[in-house]
């Protein structure tokens, strides 16, 4: 027994010296916590950050020892001349999932600690590469990866109690964050080049088990199409996709999508031939489609030999009628696009349609196009 002790007194010595390097962690109710987030196409972004309030403190956040301009040294063991940690408590920060433009300056994928150099009229955003610190207590310059100015608004008409990032004005490829607090706004925009996330995206899904399924690989060629681009990978995998051995099938979309990427690589004869293989097999709704695709295009002698083509297959059912008229309007011809438009009207599936149809018959009637 006595033989035991000494290693009984070891193992409690050690467990209480594990216990007290791990301080009690409490929720603290001064500061909130909050994540935010947004998309931008496959673009993921959040932001992290704790979430301090005004008290009773207008008009003496910004250029105080609450919100210092320029660095300052906090103390507390840091004798280390640092930024505004853009929050409270832990570092704030943000994380993107792809290559981003931060006010058109490029900032690599990744996750950031987010720091801001406050001035008077205009500020510096800074994006470093150390999460894991306390505020900005430890701040290491060396570490920054991007350093891009902004302009901050000021004395807004609404006061904004808790520090809040907000995302606004989304488009297909940007988005704004705003850091508010007090009555000032911080913006921060956010770009995204749409087109080659995407593509990186695809390519990634690609390499996956969905590179073997039909389906995905005529999806993945078919965006390259309507994005004009990566042309030569796209024809691979709709190769791929029509595959007989591969579980492929010769659909009119996917022969379609074949045509259209041999003509942009500049093999306009096997296009042709493909395209009109393609339409051999389509039915009435998907020759409706191409010809709409055509009009859009504003190749018109093309969009009335495939309109032509499905009402003479079709022997005119429905939607043959309606392309016929939208094709001669697009020409011109509004008497024969009148025509064809009355012939469309009792076959009109649908109320809405029938709707379109009656306005259409009344424009063409007074010499106006569609």
């Amino acid at each position: 027994m006595r033989k035991c002790l000494p290693f009984v007194l070891f193992f409690c010595i050690t467990c209480l010296s594990q216990a007290s390097s791990q301080a009690l962690r409490i929720p603290d109710a001064t500061n909130q916590v909050r994540l935010a987030g947004a998309k931008i196409g496959v673009t993921e972004i959040q932001v992290h950050y704790s979430s301090p309030g005004v008290k009773g403190r207008e008009g003496k956040i910004y250029g105080t020892n609450v919100v210092p301009f320029g660095y300052q040294v906090l103390g507390y063991g840091s004798n280390v001349a640092s930024p505004w940690r853009a929050g409270a408590d832990e570092c704030t920060t943000l994380s993107f999932s792809t290559d981003v433009l931060i006010n058109g300056k490029k900032l690599p994928a990744g996750k950031y600690a987010f720091f801001i150099e406050v001035h008077e009229d205009n500020s510096t955003l800074i994006f470093n590469k150390n999460t894991k610190e306390w505020g900005s207590y430890f701040y290491r310059k060396e570490l920054d990866v991007l350093h891009v100015p902004t302009i901050q608004q000021k004395n807004l008409p609404v006061m904004q109690e808790r520090l809040l990032y907000e995302f606004a004005n989304q488009t297909d490829n940007s988005i704004d964050i705003n850091l508010l607090w007090e009555r000032w706004r911080f913006p921060i925009k956010v770009e995204v080049d749409l087109k080659s996330t995407v593509l990186e995206n695809i390519r990634e899904q690609m390499s996956g088990a969905i590179g073997f399924d039909p389906p995905s690989l005529e999806a993945a060629a078919r965006w390259c199409v309507e994005n004009d681009t990566n042309h030569t990978e796209a024809l691979n995998w709709i190769n791929s996709a029509v595959d007989p051995n591969l579980g492929g099938r010769n659909t009119f979309n996917a022969l379609s999508t074949k045509a259209a990427l041999l003509r942009k690589l500049g093999n306009q004869q096997e296009a042709t031939t493909l395209m009109n293989t393609a339409m051999e097999q389509a039915s009435a709704i998907e020759l409706h489609g191409y010809g709409r695709q055509l009009l859009a295009e504003n190749k018109l002698a093309e969009a009335l030999a495939v309109f032509q083509k499905n009402y003479d297959k079709n022997k005119g059912a429905w939607p043959t009628n309606m392309g016929m008229m939208r094709v001669y309007s697009a020409m011109g011809n509004y008497k024969k696009a009148l025509e064809y438009a009355k012939a469309a009207l009792p076959q009109a599936p649908e109320a809405q349609t029938k709707q379109f149809l009656e306005t259409a018959i009344k424009t063409l009637a007074e010499g106006k196009a569609l």
